[in-house]
């Protein structure tokens, strides 16, 4: 049995990091009800815009806006992996990467590239694919402008013909327990998928819907990864504040048994040592 000085040490080095493992929670706690809020409120938005554009979309005719829907032969692929620049959040960060992983390992054959947004994915995903870019300065200060600069870049290589399909994968958050990993067609445009009939005749257009169409597609992609880095800054505090609070969990339990066996290896010295007056005494009478 391991001797009092190292158990006690042992209990001290747990409840540091306890304290630690708390602090942690707290804090990401304070975060995540500002980052819930944020993606809250967006997601009716982004909703609508989506469904606005796609109502205004199947009522045109001829290529307005096909350079962003425009289906080519898949031979570049650019997925955008979207993680956090900190650790200690659970498998946040290596769900998106064994994801980011395995959409490689379905364009097989082809050029799969990887735009980085986070430092935590860079760092892993840079050491077995192409990562031409990394962006996780974004995050030192989230805004719409910020993404908007990240989604014109996407939209240049796409339109330039760099690539020929650009994917999202990040965290969807549901709750502060549960992240889901999607994984989103960014450009071209998908197919419009609705089994919704909404009548235009509730719309007037100023200027022309062709107009308005073109300058709601790049609003629709700025908000789609805005929407989608949102989503995962917001994961990102969920799943820390879970793994702290496990973690803070399992520092308690430990420090709990660690000082049973204190007690048990204190109260055994103190038996012996009662155990050599005792035997020491018969002794000296005898």
């Amino acid at each position: 049995m391991a001797n009092l000085k190292e158990i006690r040490n042992r209990i001290t080095s747990v409840s540091s990091t306890m304290q630690i493992t708390s602090a942690m929670k707290m804090v990401s706690a304070a975060k995540l009800k500002k980052a819930q809020d944020a993606i809250t409120a967006m997601r009716p938005y982004a909703e609508k815009l989506t469904e606005l554009l796609q109502n205004l979309s199947s009522t045109l005719e001829g290529g307005t806006g096909a350079e962003f829907t425009t289906q080519r032969e898949i031979k570049k692929v650019l997925v955008v992996a979207i993680t956090s620049n900190r650790g200690l959040c659970g498998a946040f960060n290596s769900n998106v990467i064994k994801a980011a992983k395995t959409r490689s390992g379905f364009y097989a054959g082809k050029q799969v590239d990887i735009f980085a947004v986070g430092k935590k994915g860079n760092d892993v995903l840079v050491k077995t694919n192409t990562v031409i870019d990394n962006q996780s300065a974004v995050f030192d200060d989230l805004t719409f402008d910020n993404v908007a600069l990240i989604a014109d870049t996407l939209t240049e290589k796409f339109l330039c013909g760099e690539y020929d399909k650009i994917e999202l994968i990040y965290n969807q958050f549901k709750n502060a327990a549960t992240q889901i990993v999607q994984v989103e067609q960014f450009l071209p445009l998908a197919p419009i998928k609705s089994d919704l009939t909404v009548s235009t005749s509730d719309y007037i257009f100023e200027p022309s819907k062709e107009e308005i169409v073109l300058t709601l597609i790049p609003k629709s992609l700025k908000t789609q990864l805005y929407k989608g880095i949102r989503d995962s800054f917001a994961s990102e505090h969920g799943a820390r504040m879970t793994a702290m609070h496990k973690a803070t969990d399992n520092a308690t339990e430990l420090r709990n048994q660690l000082k049973l066996t204190y007690n048990k290896a204190r109260q055994a010295s103190i038996t012996n040592e009662i155990l050599e007056i005792v035997g020491g005494a018969e002794a000296l009478n005898g």
